[in-house]
């Protein structure tokens, strides 16, 4: 099923919701869409759990406004889709991008109705260097990703597809893959850009307090395994798992693993 929510003023963003049982909401990275997570719905959905994948504004079916790219907003977002769906006891789950998003909404909103953290390769608790946080690439980095994007972004989309994969994929997965990016809005991606560069989520930490599984490929290449590292470090109450053998896009490359440790993390 899916729900177009109002999360604003004028503002829709599109829901796909399936099955029944313990809701888990996805968040996904940039810059993709909830589509992205189609080897953990349909495996969650079988073990007896909802799957609500959510589109952030700006990707795949929802609004794309001229504003609302910072991540207090998109934690607003989120919450507005909570309330509208009346969802208690939530597991969320932040991929990439989602990740620092799903953190703020945990320290912004109290961990309205979360039980559960999942953190994939998240971009936290920043996805920048500065003089207080030694991980991840210089700000200058993503100016650069910008240009490349005002450029040509189908060739960009199509060269951070080389980098997302530590293990080489198909060329009709590498196709379907790039489109995801494509049906984001150029505007939409380029202002999360500048949000990843400048958004600062060390301070959200404290604010998360319940159960949190971090999973991050030992081979990314676009979030460093540091951050998890760094995360399983200052959280409350996290465990790290390690997926050898891949990349940023793990979810994909070694699916039977991640859904694994995802179901194990659920039931405990």
């Amino acid at each position: 099923m899916g729900h177009f929510i109002e999360v604003e003023t004028g503002v829709k963003l599109f829901v796909e919701d399936i099955g029944e049982g313990q809701p888990v909401v996805f968040l996904h990275g940039w810059p993709v869409n909830h589509k992205m997570f189609e080897y953990q719905s349909t495996e969650l959905v079988k073990q007896g759990y909802r799957f609500i994948g959510i589109d952030l504004r700006g990707y795949g079916q929802s609004d794309r406004p001229a504003s609302g790219y910072d991540y207090d907003r998109k934690a607003d977002d989120v919450k507005a889709v909570v309330e509208h769906l009346q969802l208690e006891n939530i597991v969320l789950a932040g991929f990439s991008m989602g990740g620092p998003i799903a953190a703020r909404y945990m320290n912004r909103h109290k961990e309205f109705k979360v039980s559960k953290l999942m953190l994939l390769a998240p971009a936290a608790p920043r996805f920048t260097k500065t003089d207080h946080f030694p991980y991840g690439i210089e700000a200058s980095e993503i100016d650069g990703m910008i240009a490349s994007i005002q450029e040509d972004r189908p060739a960009f989309l199509a060269e951070f597809g080389k980098q997302f994969f530590h293990q080489e994929p198909s060329d009709p997965f590498k196709q379907w893959f790039g489109s995801l990016g494509l049906e984001a809005s150029a505007h939409g991606t380029i202002q999360s850009a500048l949000a990843l560069r400048d958004e600062d989520g060390l301070e959200d930490l404290p604010g998360i307090t319940v159960p949190t599984l971090l999973l991050h490929g030992t081979e990314d290449e676009i979030c460093p395994l540091d951050f998890s590292l760094y995360l399983a470090e200052h959280l409350a109450d996290a465990e790290l798992i390690k997926i050898e053998n891949s990349g940023h896009g793990f979810v994909f490359e070694e699916k039977e693993k991640t859904n694994n440790e995802m179901i194990r993390f659920l039931k405990r």
